[in-house]
This record gives structure tokens, C-alpha cells and sequence, in this order.
């Protein structure tokens, strides 16, 4: 006969209670920037000697919790060339944006998952990291995301690092006893639906998942406060086959490949009709037209980020032959060069949180400038790319 467990005290009602035919899990909502969310998890695990402990972590965040040269591992050029970098720009965002609230509470962010990991293993009790890879939650909310929409999520978390305002003692209140993070997204929610459905409603799935397929009888979880009720409200449904299809990246859509590739093609299409129809002398000045248009403006954001010299050549040859193609943008490649020419110390990287909440931190912090030069020289372009291209279809027609 199967027996129940039930916890060895009663604790506050940040602890939730879910029995699962004989085994019994303690689900620990915390906030990630709250000292008295260190010190319950800490309690529950030396109370309850449970058989494992899971956190609310993948392998990429627990490293950067707990090495403390994790920025020296960080390969900055391969980031830009496999295009990840405005999600590790995002990630880098979110975090400072945690990191702000944590200095006025006095803890680091995420530091009650850390405790439980150490905590733990301190005990000899197993560990589980349970949350998705955050790459892939990142990469998966911005393809969600439509480009009005990225606008504004950027937009809302850039405005949230250049608040200064104090947070009243009734809202730090509040916040200690929630998942900050998760409350942000809650409240984009109606206006973002896709990036809530991807950061909380599949993370919530994920989780409870791998809390099931945790070995034990008696386990102690620890999650942020936003994911406890997805989390019991799943854990009786059986959810193990969903887990490859929220653990990819969607591919490319075959519609917007098609449009990807059309605009280049009726670019250069027209160029050549125009060659056909008026001569020689016509399709060469519009094509001058086309580099001149994208190149500029490119390297004018090159420019107004205080690029390396080198990277405001890049961005003015590269945006009139990237607009041609959608592989890569021209934001990429002058990135790339920034961060050969310049690239950022190893301390910038330990102070881009502090440094991304001043406007003068963006340019001088050297991986912060390696944003601005991805941000600016793609907008260049893609302002160039509209004006070349109206100018060229307009010849063509007239």
C-alpha cells in the first residue's frame, strides 16, 4: 500500500504541498531578488532531508551563478555568428533589470536558487536542473514576436533601466513575495501574449515535467512565485510529449523565406530591366543609387555608436550587398568587425548591468558599444534598403 508523506512542520504559505500517488513534492515559491526566499528554501531543505532537490535553473544559468570567471568562457564572435546576439542582449536586459531591484532589496538576483544548490549539495543531496535552456526560451520568444512588438519589448526594457524612481516600502513589500521577472511578463501579457505564452506558459510545462521525471519519493522544488500555480494546475496532466516541441527553435517559415528572398530579387530584377529599357548609363547610376543609399546610412549609425574606424567601412560596404540577401544583416557584420577591432575586457562584462542603467555607459562599456553598433548600423540599413528601393522602382515605372 502506497503511503502518503506529508511535510515535518507547517510552514508560511510560500510553500505549497502537491501529492503525486505516493510521492510528495514541496513546491517553494520564491522571488529571485528576496532574502527571505534565500533563507525559507535553506529551512524547508534542512527540515525535510528530501531525496532531491530541483531548481528553477538550466546549465547555463546555474554557470553563470556560480563561476565567477563565466565571462571569460563567453565567445563574443561566435554569438555574432550564429545571430544570437540580440537574445544575449535580451538576457543581458532582463538580467540588470532584476539586478536594479535586487540592489534596493540588498540580495543578489537569484540568489535563493543558488543557496538551494549549495545548500544541498552541502547535505549530499542531489540536485536537478530543471528549466529549459534559456537560449532557447529567448530565441523562441523573439520569433514569436512580431517586429511592432519586438519594438516594444525592447522599448519597455529599456525604459525600465533608465527609471530612477525609489520603490516605496509597500511595494518592496510586495515584490519579496513574488517572482519579479514573471510579474513583468504577467503584466506585458495582454499586449504580448506570445512572449508570456513562451517565457511562463511553456516554462511552467517544462518545469512540472522534469520535476515528475525527478527520482525520488520526497522532493523539495524551487521555482519562482509566477510559475507555482501553472505548476500544480499541470501536474496531474501528462504533458512528456510536448517537451521536444517547446525545446526547438522554429525554423523559418517557408512564406517568409519567400519574402525574404523576393524583395532582393524585384531589387535587382529592376535594375537590370532598367539597364534593358534605358541603357548602360541608367542601371549604373541606380545602382550607385542603391550602395550609396544603404552604405551611408549605415555607416552614419557606424558613426553615432563611436565605432572602430575599420567597423564604419564594414557597415558602408556591407549594407548594400547584405539588403541583397536576408542571411545576414548588416548589423551582424559590422558587430563582428567592432568586436575585432575593439574588443570588450572582461571586466565590461562584469559590469554591463551597472552600466547598461546610464546612457553614457552604453558607449563607454565596450560590449555595450558592440550593441549600439549592431542596433544602429542595421537600422541604417534598413532605412537605406526602403529609400534605394523606392528610388529604383520608381525609375523603373517612370
Amino acid at each position: 500500500m502506497s503511503q502518503t508523506h506529508f511535510p515535518s512542520k507547517d510552514y508560511p504559505e510560500d510553500v505549497h504541498v502537491i501529492h503525486n500517488n505516493n510521492r510528495t513534492i514541496l513546491l517553494v515559491g520564491t522571488a529571485h531578488i528576496s532574502q527571505e526566499s534565500v533563507a525559507l528554501v535553506q529551512e524547508v531543505i534542512q527540515q525535510e532531508r528530501p531525496d532531491g532537490v530541483c531548481i528553477e535553473l538550466d546549465e547555463k544559468r546555474y554557470q553563470a551563478l556560480t563561476e565567477k570567471k563565466k565571462w571569460q568562457a563567453l565567445d563574443l564572435k561566435q554569438i555574432i555568428k550564429d545571430k544570437q546576439l540580440s537574445t544575449l542582449m535580451i538576457n543581458l536586459l532582463m538580467a540588470s533589470y532584476q539586478k536594479k531591484l535586487g540592489k534596493q532589496l540588498g540580495v543578489k538576483p537569484g540568489a535563493e536558487l543558488l543557496a538551494a544548490a549549495k545548500f544541498a549539495k552541502e547535505q549530499n543531496i542531489p540536485i536537478t536542473l530543471c528549466d529549459r535552456d534559456v537560449r532557447i526560451t529567448l530565441r523562441r520568444a523573439w520569433k514569436s514576436t512580431s517586429l511592432f512588438k519586438k519594438g516594444y519589448l525592447l522599448t519597455t526594457l529599456f525604459a525600465s533601466l533608465f527609471d530612477k524612481t525609489e520603490i516605496s516600502e509597500e511595494k518592496l513589500a510586495e515584490l519579496k513575495q513574488k517572482d519579479v521577472l514573471s510579474e513583468l511578463m504577467g503584466e506585458m501579457g495582454e499586449i504580448l501574449p506570445n512572449v508570456k505564452k513562451v517565457l511562463i506558459d511553456e516554462r511552467d510545462i517544462y518545469l512540472s515535467e522534469k520535476i515528475k521525471a525527478t527520482t525520488g519519493n520526497r522532493l523539495v522544488a524551487v521555482v519562482g512565485a509566477g510559475h507555482v500555480a501553472g505548476i500544480q494546475k499541470l501536474f496531474a496532466i501528462d504533458n512528456r510529449k510536448m517537451l521536444d516541441e517547446i525545446s526547438t527553435i522554429p525554423p523559418i517559415s517557408k512564406g517568409w523565406k519567400i519574402a525574404g528572398w523576393s524583395f532582393p530579387l524585384l531589387i535587382i530584377g529592376s535594375i537590370i530591366a532598367i539597364g534593358l529599357q534605358k541603357g548602360g548609363a541608367d542601371a549604373g547610376s541606380n545602382l550607385l543609387y542603391w550602395i550609396l543609399a544603404n552604405g551611408i546610412p549605415s555607416a552614419i549609425g557606424g558613426i553615432l555608436a563611436l565605432a572602430h574606424p575599420l567597423t564604419i567601412i564594414g557597415a558602408f560596404v556591407a549594407a548594400p550587398i547584405t539588403s541583397l540577401t536576408p542571411v545576414i544583416g548588416a548589423g551582424y557584420v559590422a558587430a563582428f568587425i567592432q568586436v575585432m577591432m575593439n574588443p570588450p575586457l572582461v571586466r565590461e562584462f562584469e559590469t554591463v548591468g551597472d552600466d547598461m542603467g546610464t546612457i553614457f555607459g552604453w558607449w563607454k562599456n565596450k560590449l555595450l558599444r558592440v550593441f549600439l553598433v549592431f542596433l544602429l548600423t542595421g537600422i541604417g540599413s534598413s532605412l537605406g534598403t526602403y529609400i534605394g528601393g523606392y528610388e529604383i522602382i520608381k525609375n523603373l515605372i517612370h
